[in-house]
C-alpha cells in the first residue's frame, strides 16, 4: 500500500510541521509514501531530506496540465490512496483519479468560518466526494458532520502527533523506581533566550507559540500582560510566531497595545524561530489563547516539555487536555480569568509543576507521532481494502 500526500506550500506552520514529522518517521513506522507539493517554502530542504521522496508540481495557471501530470505521477508511482491536506488538493485528486482505483482522503485541519466564494464552494462539494474525511479532534468532526449532514461511516478522527525526538524529549524523561516520570527540564541550565534578551534569572519567563492568524487570539494575552504588569510581577513574555500577510493587523494590534501600555521592555516579538523546543524548555510557563483552533500542536508540544500550560476553555482544548486535567483552563477572551489562574500558579508552583509532569507523560502516550502514523495506517488499510462499503469503526 502506497500513499501520496498532497500539500500546498512548505512554509512553517502546524500542518507542514506535522507532515514533516510524519515523513521523517515514515520508514521506521513502515509507511510507504511520497509527497507532492505545489509551492516551495522554508521547510523545503527539510522535506527533501526527510527520507520520503517529494515532488514539486506547480500548476502555473495551467490547471489541465497540472491534473494530467498529477495523474501520471500517481499511476507511475503505483499509488493506492491520495491523502490531501486541503480541500483544493482533494479536488485535484478527485479529478485526477477518475477512472482509476486510487482513493482520496482529506484531512480538515481547520474550520470553514472564514471561507468565502470559491473556497466555500470547493469545500461544500469535495467534503461529500472524498472516500474519507479525517478530522484532528472529535469536536471538529461533530461540527462538520452536523453542518454538511455527512455519512458518519466516512468521517474519522485521527489526533495530530508530535515527534518527541524532534523536541529532544526522549532523553529529557526518566522513570523513577515507583514508575513516576520526572523531567530533567527542572534542572536545565540552558539560558539561551535569557542571555539573548539580557534577562535576570529571577524574571519569570512566559511565552506562546503560533503565527498571528485568525484562529488565534494573542490580543487577549496582551491584555493579560497589562494586568500582570499592573500587579508588579517581574516577567518577560515571548511571542513566537510571524505576522500573517493576509491579516497583518492581528500582529500590529498586539505591537501597538504593548507599546501604548508600557510593556515594550517586558514583551519580545521573536517572529518565526527554528529553535522552539529549546525556547519552550527555558520557559517557566506557557500561555495559549485560541479563537477556533482544531487541535493545538503548540499546546501539546508545551505540555510534552513539562512546563505548566494555561489555555482557554475552547471545546478542542477541553478535549485534548481532558477538560483541564492536564492543563489549566481559563475563560475564553477573559484576561481577568487568566490572571486569576496565573496568580494561583505563582503562589503554588510545585503543585502546578507536578501537574505539568503528569501532563508530559499523558501527551507522550496519547499524541506521539508513532501513534498518529499507526492510526493513519489503520484508516488507509480499511479504505484500500474496501470495495463497495466502508465499515470504519470509531
Amino acid at each position: 500500500m502506497k500513499i501520496a500526500f498532497l500539500l500546498g506550500s512548505l512554509n512553517r506552520g502546524g500542518t507542514e510541521t506535522l507532515l514533516l514529522d510524519v515523513f521523517c518517521n515514515a520508514k521506521v513506522n513502515n509507511l510507504n509514501a511520497i509527497g507532492i507539493y505545489r509551492k516551495t517554502g522554508a521547510l523545503e530542504v527539510e522535506y527533501v531530506n526527510s527520507g520520503v521522496s517529494v515532488f514539486k508540481l506547480s500548476y502555473n495557471k495551467n490547471l489541465i496540465n497540472y491534473i494530467k501530470n498529477l495523474r501520471r505521477i500517481l499511476i507511475d508511482k503505483e499509488i493506492n490512496l491520495v491523502h490531501a491536506q486541503q480541500p483544493l488538493d482533494a479536488l485535484f485528486s478527485h479529478i485526477a483519479c477518475r477512472g482509476t482505483k486510487i482513493k482520496t482522503a482529506l484531512t480538515l485541519h481547520g474550520y470553514d468560518y472564514n471561507d468565502k466564494g470559491l473556497a466555500k464552494s470547493i469545500l461544500s462539494y469535495i467534503i461529500r466526494q472524498t472516500d474519507m474525511n479525517i478530522y484532528v479532534s472529535d469536536t471538529q468532526r461533530e461540527y462538520y458532520q452536523a453542518k454538511f449532514k455527512l455519512n458518519p461511516l466516512k468521517q474519522k478522527v485521527v489526533y495530530n502527533g508530535v515527534s518527541f525526538e524532534r523536541l529532544n524529549i526522549t532523553h529529557q524523561m526518566t522513570l523513577s523506581s515507583n514508575h513516576q516520570m520526572t523531567l530533567s527540564h527542572q534542572l536545565s541550565t540552558s539560558n539561551k533566550i535569557r542571555n539573548e534578551l539580557n534577562l535576570s534569572p529571577e524574571t519569570i519567563l512566559i511565552g506562546t507559540v503560533g503565527n498571528f492568524v485568525s484562529v488565534r487570539d494573542q490580543f487577549t494575552i496582551c491584555r493579560f500582560l497589562k494586568r500582570l504588569n499592573d500587579n508588579k510581577i517581574d516577567f518577560h513574555f515571548l511571542f513566537i510566531g510571524k505576522q500573517d500577510k493576509k491579516m497583518p493587523q492581528l500582529y500590529d494590534n498586539c505591537i501597538n497595545y504593548c507599546e501604548q501600555n508600557g510593556l515594550s521592555n517586558k514583551v519580545s516579538f521573536l517572529g518565526s524561530r527554528n529553535d522552539v523546543p529549546e525556547l519552550l524548555r527555558e520557559m517557566d510557563a506557557f500561555i495559549y489563547s485560541t479563537d477556533h483552533d482544531t487541535f493545538g500542536i503548540a499546546v501539546v508540544e508545551a505540555m510534552a516539555v513539562g512546563i505548566p500550560v494555561f489555555v482557554n476553555d475552547w471545546g478542542v482544548m477541553r478535549e485534548i487536555t481532558e477538560d483541564g486535567k492536564y492543563a489549566t483552563l481559563y475563560k475564553t477572551r477573559d484576561e481577568e480569568s487568566l490572571l486569576q489562574q496565573f496568580m494561583l500558579f505563582l503562589q503554588n508552583k510545585p503543585a502546578y509543576q507536578a501537574k505539568a509532569t503528569e501532563a508530559a507523560k499523558f501527551v507522550r502516550e496519547q499524541y506521539s507521532i508513532e501513534k498518529h502514523i499507526e492510526k493513519l495506517k489503520a484508516v488507509y488499510k480499511q479504505l484500500v481494502i474496501s470495495d463497495e462499503r466502508l465499515v470504519i469503526s470509531d
